[in-house]
């Protein structure tokens, strides 16, 4: 039976624009097309997971509005567990205006809407489908307090937890955190978490080594363009080279990254190999415009 993976975050509609320049204050631009698709991090790391075949329970809350239906449907569509995804009343779905560039990079805008009624209580209705998972993904697109909750349930269960410090918080409570297992921020997130300079592999190790010391047993630095880094107490720190494509869209790749480890992770209980796979998977999901709908089933994966 494969392993279950429990995701506590977010959904968003995407509403995609692609422009040729992003426009400047107080200036409107023509655009060539607009799309909207699904996204939300914790609903991205979750559909990745899913196209790859692992069992997924999904913790999350939509609104009562037409997004909202739209978004149950898509978890099940991709055999995601929805039991636990719930619509709150007068209120929007979360929505995320993104503006992608011809060279594939993104501005993203969030708007939580009924993500931000995601609460610990949740989490304890949710108590015995979360037992039987082996490994729970957060992000900070919900209120801190379901992370805080989250990270000290799965300490408390012997359940293994990954959290994807993004977007940056200042308010993220450090000590609160440091029981996950893995901690998966970007270079930017890490300098914030740690009040360190990150400029380059040698300060980001540092920096990492620094939340290691607080408890965390691995810290996994994205760095874009030239791959990750990977540092565990004990062990050197190994790069995770990129997998070189020409990107279309970059939007959702991190996303992709983290649910695509999970998924392997749970499934081979190795880390290394699984972040190697997790950054071709990213590679080929920058390949199509949109975000979860680039992400490639286990199929299109294999023969990459």
């Amino acid at each position: 039976m494969t392993p279950r993976i429990a995701v506590i975050g977010s959904n968003n509609m995407d509403l995609v624009t692609y422009v040729n320049r992003v426009p400047e204050a107080g200036e409107t631009i023509e655009a060539p097309s607009f799309e909207i698709g699904f996204g939300g991090k914790g609903a991205n790391q979750a559909v990745a997971a899913g196209r790859l075949g692992a069992s997924v329970l999904m913790l999350s809350k939509v609104g009562d509005d037409s997004f909202g239906v739209d978004q149950l449907r898509n978890f099940e569509a991709n055999g995601i567990d929805i039991r636990h995804v719930g619509r709150v009343p007068g209120m929007s779905s979360g929505v995320a205006p993104i503006f992608v560039e011809p060279n594939g990079e993104n501005r993203i805008v969030i708007v939580k809407g009924a993500n931000a009624e995601l609460s610990p209580a949740d989490i304890d209705a949710a108590a015995e489908d979360l037992k039987t998972c082996r490994l729970i993904l957060l992000q900070l697109e919900t209120s801190l307090d379901v992370v805080y909750h989250a990270v000290e349930f799965g300490r408390r269960h012997g359940i293994e937890t990954l959290l994807n410090p993004a977007p940056a918080a200042a308010d993220l409570d450090l000590a609160r955190v440091l029981h996950a297992t893995f901690l998966v921020p970007n270079e930017t997130e890490l300098a914030l978490l740690t009040g360190m300079t990150v400029t380059d592999e040698a300060s980001c190790e540092a920096a990492a080594r620094r939340l290691i010391e607080g408890g965390v047993r691995c810290v996994v630095v994205t760095m874009g363009a030239r791959g990750a880094l990977l540092i565990e107490a004990g062990n050197p720190a190994k790069v995770i080279r990129p997998h070189a494509v020409e990107p279309v869209d970059t939007t959702g790749a991190g996303d992709a990254f983290i649910g695509s480890f999970a998924h392997f992770y749970v499934t081979t209980g190795e880390v290394e190999s699984s972040l190697q796979l997790a950054a071709r998977y990213a590679a080929q999901s920058t390949l199509k415009r949109g975000t979860q709908k680039s992400y490639p089933t286990a199929l299109e994966f294999s023969s990459f």
